[in-house]
């Protein structure tokens, strides 16, 4: 186990370097409200988070991660503040027993919210965490979620089809099952292949009263709606082998940023709908260039970031132990406007976090 005093000292450090760049301290509870975590990340934080509830103040969850309440506080009013940094504890389950993985981790994290130049702030924060971590044999990976949003979203498909693969963008297996699907290469549930072959021959109506009796919360309505939802999409084309190889060749990507931006722009000749992310991709390389910071030992990755907290939506990186890959990474961070937006007001945010712990694991 750790020396804490080593741990604490190691965040007071990074602390320290953060406040250097004018970054203001940020306090919050350990406890947080579990509503406003669950709005944002879904059901699935629950499965890792640890909750109680509270009989004045209702459902609580120790603190999972510091971005949110900073967010909430920061659109309240800050006085103007645009850079924050924080400390403390950050509570989650672990899969499995005997992972050696801790449910309990001090956390030590930089926040920006620029009012100008987005590129510049995500290669600040960027350098300000590399810079941090200046000595250790660690690796860099980066990606951009925009990049595949926007090709999703591009697809000549229907807005529905398109909706569910944009939801599912932070599950691969689900994603990889949907695009499969939709592309008409097959479809995994046997129920629904042979719901749908019913409805060839038969109505909504008539296949609801053939059924047996309702279980569970779904009211009629609802289970009639999905099925006249299944029904309308299968009558959807498929989407063409020509697009699925394009979004299969942009997760494929895993080059050194500058080999990466090219096959990029190949890309985006075939798929215009990616030509802004492109841009932003290659402004950020730029401004990481202005900075003096060498990325061409870092690998870019088509389909990196998939696994994080979903309110990533633009760039994302982090840092590994070359010699230690049974470690999570040293630091990681990115683009999350989509959680500003989703607590009520857009702005461009960019952050990342060290964990002090594994900073201390990697020096030895």
């Amino acid at each position: 186990m750790q020396d804490r005093t080593r741990v604490r000292a190691e965040a007071e450090r990074l602390t320290a370097l953060f406040e250097e760049t004018g970054a203001v301290p940020f306090r919050t509870s350990i406890l947080q409200p579990a509503e406003t975590l669950l709005d944002l990340y879904g059901e699935d934080i629950r499965a890792r988070a640890y909750v109680t509830r509270d009989p004045s103040a209702g459902e609580m969850m120790l603190r999972p991660d510091f971005t949110a309440p900073l967010v909430q506080a920061h659109l309240a009013g800050r006085g103007g503040i645009t850079r924050y940094t924080y400390v403390g504890e950050v509570f989650r389950m672990q899969d499995g027993g005997g992972s050696g993985r801790p449910i309990e981790y001090l956390q030590v994290g930089l926040e920006l919210f620029p009012t100008d130049d987005p590129a510049a702030a995500e290669a600040e924060v960027f350098a300000t965490i590399s810079r941090a971590l200046q000595g250790l044999n660690l690796r860099a990976a980066m990606g951009d979620i925009g990049l595949l949003q926007a090709a999703v979203s591009g697809l000549s498909t229907s807005p529905a089809r398109r909706a569910a693969l944009l939801r599912h963008l932070w599950r691969p297996r689900r994603f990889r099952a949907l695009l499969e699907r939709f592309s008409g290469r097959t479809d995994t549930l046997e129920h629904r292949v042979k719901l749908l072959k019913k409805l060839e021959t038969a109505s909504v109506s008539d296949v609801m009263a053939e059924a047996a009796p309702m279980i569970g919360i779904r009211s009629g309505a609802e289970i009639e709606n999905r099925i006249t939802a299944l029904k309308q999409d299968a009558q959807t084309p498929p989407i063409s082998p020509e697009e699925v190889a394009l979004i299969d060749d942009l997760l494929a990507i895993q080059a050194a940023p500058a080999d990466a931006l090219e096959r990029l722009r190949d890309l985006a000749v075939d798929m215009p709908a990616i030509e802004p992310a492109v841009a932003c991709v290659s402004a950020r390389f730029a401004a990481l260039d202005a900075l003096d910071i060498d990325v061409s030992a870092a690998l870019f990755e088509g389909s990196y970031g998939r696994t994080s907290l979903e309110y990533y939506d633009g760039f994302v990186f982090g840092f590994y132990a070359e010699n230690r890959p049974d470690l999570s990474p040293v630091a990681t961070g990115g683009r999350y406007d989509a959680l500003t937006r989703a607590l009520g007001q857009e702005v461009a945010a960019v952050g990342g976090v060290i964990r002090p712990a594994l900073v201390l694991e990697v020096q030895g």
